[in-house]
């Protein structure tokens, strides 16, 4: 981890195209400002964490629907058998 010390205005770069301002600074909190191309997600960590939450149970449940799909793929494969042999 890199640990720096910035004043008001003062300015980090991170990969020639990302550029954190300090804007201001209170007791606990500090504010500041990010300048990222479009194609660069920005989140805060609550929020970051929320949407992996989120994809892993959008996930898990593609994966509880597919496996359902299949299982009634094989029953309706298997009345489609009787149906057949019935109609000879």
């Amino acid at each position: 981890m890199l640990i720096l010390t910035r004043k008001l205005n003062e300015k980090l770069i991170i990969n020639d195209n990302i550029e954190i301002v300090i804007l201001d600074s209170y007791k606990n909190a500090v504010k500041l400002g990010i300048n990222a191309p479009s194609s660069v997600s920005v989140y805060r960590e609550e929020i970051y964490q929320e949407i992996k939450k989120s994809n892993k149970q959008a996930q898990s449940t593609e994966i509880s629907t597919i496996s359902s799909l299949s299982a009634n793929k094989k029953q309706d494969y298997s009345l489609l058998k009787k149906i057949r042999h019935n109609d000879n």
